[in-house]
């Protein structure tokens, strides 16, 4: 038996288990048990012609597409813009992006990794091409989709080094999935290189094109009405906080809030807003939430973000912000729209997911770095007590977001000659990748 067979068949043995978990995750968060059917290949949502197709897996890389969104539509028009998730908060964000928009951008959830599931999902729709966001590989998707002779595309591609040697336990599973893209825009040369490693036929360093994506005038001006609320008083923002984060800068920030300052956290995860609020208040803090009014209140000393949608107003009401992800080994979340606001950033030890532009940012200035949170808040009140410190970083941070922009314009010259018929047919896959 194949690796790939071996993999199916666990998949498939799997399948009742999946859903228990999909059906335990939806007590916290219901929309896990909303539709069920498209996780199997079943859609409502009808064929429409000329579709590409998107795959974000959840919040992070459904913003990311925002630019190439935009590209891919002032080229055409005429192009159905297909989102697939794995995530109820994905689908959501790519709901709450494109809200005003036409009726050109669709969001669906991915089937299971199975061949025949995803045969259905590629019948349905009939993408032009599908284009996965940065790290994303399904093995069976990819060989039924070499099989349904819909060309496979790779953008915004980032691989750090402990998910390149996860991947490579896998051995042959790895190259054929990786070997199956058409082509692969990676972030960086040392993404580009690893991508190579894992048997990528055709890779190119496009550049991250989180650097494109720039914020949104009406979410701008929704910061300075929260800032608005408050006047002077500084602001020092948690962002994207993982679990167990919260708890702990919770623990620590104690001088910080004595000081005067207002501590706004968002949580990465919806599920977990309630959790955050009862935190702060289990330690006595007067704790305000952005679903119960229009901003901070004067006598808030711990301000919950728990909305969606709003991170670029959240980033423009702070002075400092302590980015999440960064505080436990988890990789770090994105920064570089808090830079492009002019807001200075502390980043803790933890990088891996954004090295390259972690390293550009100390190296511009744009940010800072600390071992723990305990001297993150230490760095955030000393800025906050330097003016001129503040502003120079801040300065800094808005150039350094500025400097790295073009991944679009080069991610968009990499896809359309698969949208117009002009490319070489996808790679030819083994004669295992016929079967799933």
């Amino acid at each position: 038996m194949s690796i790939r067979r071996l993999y199916s068949a666990l998949w498939f043995l799997s399948l009742p288990l999946v859903v228990m978990r999909l059906w335990w995750k939806g007590r916290r968060q219901p929309a896990y048990r909303r539709h069920l059917a498209e996780r199997f290949g079943r859609y409502a949502q009808p064929r429409t012609d000329r579709c590409v197709w998107i795959h974000a897996v959840s919040v992070g890389e459904t913003r990311a597409a925002q630019p190439l969104v935009r590209a891919l539509r002032g080229h055409d028009p005429a192009l159905h813009i297909l989102f697939t998730h794995m995530t109820p908060t994905g689908r959501e964000t790519a709901q709450a992006l494109y809200a005003d928009a036409d009726d050109r951008i669709h969001s669906v959830y991915l089937p299971y990794d199975l061949g025949y599931l995803h045969a259905r999902f590629l019948r349905h729709f009939r993408p032009l091409a599908g284009i996965v966001m940065e790290t994303e590989v399904w093995p069976n998707l990819m060989a039924r989709a070499d099989r349904d002779r819909c060309p496979m595309l790779l953008v915004n591609g980032r691989l750090s080094q402990r998910s390149f040697a996860r991947y490579l336990r896998f051995g042959a599973l790895a190259r054929e999935a990786f070997g199956g893209f058409a082509v692969i825009g990676a972030q960086s040369p040392a993404d580009a290189q690893r991508f190579t490693g894992l048997g990528a036929r055709r890779v190119e360093v496009t550049g991250n094109i989180k650097f494109d994506n720039h914020p949104a005038d009406a979410q701008v001006a929704l910061g300075r009405q929260f800032r608005a609320r408050i006047g002077d008083r500084p602001v020092v923002l948690a962002a994207s906080t993982r679990e167990g984060e919260e708890a702990d800068l919770l623990d620590v920030a104690g001088p910080l809030i004595a000081s005067g300052a207002l501590l706004a956290i968002v949580p990465r995860h919806p599920q977990r807003f309630d959790a955050v609020a009862q935190l702060a208040e289990a330690r006595g803090y007067r704790v305000g939430r952005r679903s119960r009014g229009d901003g901070p209140d004067a006598g808030d000393q711990v301000w919950l973000g728990d909305s969606m949608g709003e991170m670029t107003a959240y980033y423009t009401l702070a002075d400092v912000v302590l980015m999440g992800g960064t505080w436990r080994p988890l990789g770090g979340q994105n920064f570089i729209e808090c830079c492009a606001v002019g807001t200075p950033v502390v980043l803790g030890p933890s990088t891996f997911n954004f090295a390259q532009a972690a390293e550009q940012a100390l190296e511009a200035g744009a940010a800072v770095q600390c071992a723990d949170l305990n001297g993150a808040v230490d760095r955030a009140m000393a800025l906050l007590n330097d003016p001129s410190g503040l502003n120079t970083m801040g300065t800094a941070a808005l150039a350094f977001a500025q400097a790295h922009g073009g991944a679009t314009e080069r991610t968009l010259a990499l896809i359309t000659p698969w949208l117009s018929g002009a490319a070489p047919a996808s790679p030819v896959a083994s004669a295992d990748s016929k079967t799933a």
